[in-house]
């Protein structure tokens, strides 16, 4: 082998590695930070994995017993924060980009006076009963730059197994509220006790 196979052999070799560098960095890149969201090829938000371990934000709850029969929402809202989000919200009072938000419905347990509530050791109240869905809103400017920022996924109102991905949800039907109704998109007076806390 002379000289200039050898020489263009090893520059051949250079060009190839630096490409796949270049590759894996865009990679890297693109996945963002391990607690951010993970997206299927067409687009669809994947369902997170062990959710139930992250950081518990709160659970408000507008009954239909208190709402006529017609509540909005007649579910528990249990609100859960991946642990370094919640840890990086402390530090900044800014949710960072990639923030996932994720709401698991549950229901009010059937109960025995005419407005839902029922009798339990602790007194007279609403108790949570079955699970029935998951909501999950997800930070990225530049993805929801039409909705604030923010864009939101419905993994059905339903009993588990939720699905594994979800579509993103038109504007109407969650992230507009969010922009007329809350506080840099996210209802933040229901989970102040836990994201305030000293």
């Amino acid at each position: 082998m002379n000289k200039k196979t050898l020489a263009a052999g090893v520059a051949a070799v250079a060009i190839t590695m630096g490409i796949a560098a270049v590759g894996s960095m865009d990679a890297s890149a693109q996945m963002g930070p391990s607690w951010g969201p993970k997206w299927t090829k067409d687009g669809k938000l994947h369902l997170p994995s062990n959710f139930r371990r992250w950081v518990f934000l709160g659970s408000p709850l507008t009954p239909n017993g208190l709402n006529d029969g017609k509540a909005g929402f007649p579910e528990y809202h249990n609100v859960y924060v991946h642990p370094e989000v919640f840890d990086i919200y402390r530090k900044t009072g800014e949710w960072p980009e990639g923030t996932i938000l994720l709401k698991e419905l549950q229901l009010v347990r059937e109960g025995t006076y005419p407005d839902g509530s029922g009798d339990e050791a602790s007194g007279r109240g609403f108790f949570p009963g079955k699970l029935n869905g998951i909501d999950i809103s997800v930070k990225d400017s530049k993805r929801f730059k039409d909705t604030n920022g923010w864009g939101f996924y419905n993994f059905g109102h339903n009993a588990p197994p939720y699905p594994k991905s979800a579509e993103l949800a038109p504007a109407d039907a969650c992230a507009s509220c969010h922009m007329a109704n809350a506080t840099n998109m996210v209802f933040k007076k229901f989970y102040a006790p836990i994201l305030d806390a000293k």
